[in-house]
């Protein structure tokens, strides 16, 4: 199945506010479905390098990398920022970060610590907040934070795919 690589998707701009409780739930379960996902794994499948890409600690790892990211442009957003802050397209904290040599346990709790601070930060805003908007700096798009959830949920869901690709190439070669 083809999948559409991460820099060539295209987000549209989501009007309705009353979207954002939904977004926030599929947030809070993105660490719930990567324990389930990974859960019962063997650590050579959870460091297998497939094609010279990241390992699946190493996509899980990277999801935890980017909490600083999203919490910093919905910082970004309340603050009244024109731009949100740019991000690492090169990803050297997580090619830097040896997530394979990290104890799973740890990198699931990591991401659970830091998702829940990012909800945490959602849920209290208010509708006022809710209604700024800044510029996406790749994307040239403007964002309110209903936009930028949707992206991070996009994000995960991203990610994890590529996991069950992993997993699945696994399971047919053995």
């Amino acid at each position: 199945m083809k999948r559409t690589e991460w820099f060539k998707r295209k987000f549209p701009v989501i009007e309705d506010n009353g979207l954002l409780p939904a977004i926030i739930e599929r947030l809070c379960g993105t660490p719930a479905r990567v324990e389930e996902i990974i859960g019962a794994l063997d650590t050579e499948l959870l460091t297998l390098k497939d094609d010279g890409k990241w390992s699946i600690k190493e996509e899980i790892g990277h999801l935890g990398d980017m909490e600083p990211l999203w919490s910093g442009r919905t910082d970004d957003l309340t603050h009244g920022e024109t731009e949100l802050r740019v991000a690492d397209l090169t990803n050297q904290t997580t090619h830097n970060a040896d997530h394979n040599s990290t104890k799973t346990i740890v990198l699931l709790q990591r991401f659970r610590e830091q998702r829940e601070a990012f909800v945490k930060k959602l849920s209290a805003l208010t509708d006022e907040q809710l209604e700024k908007t800044a510029l996406h700096p790749r994307l040239k798009t403007p964002m309110r934070i209903i936009d930028l959830a949707y992206f991070v949920a996009e994000h995960d869901d991203h990610h994890l795919a590529r996991v069950r690709v992993v997993i699945d190439n696994h399971v047919q070669h053995h």
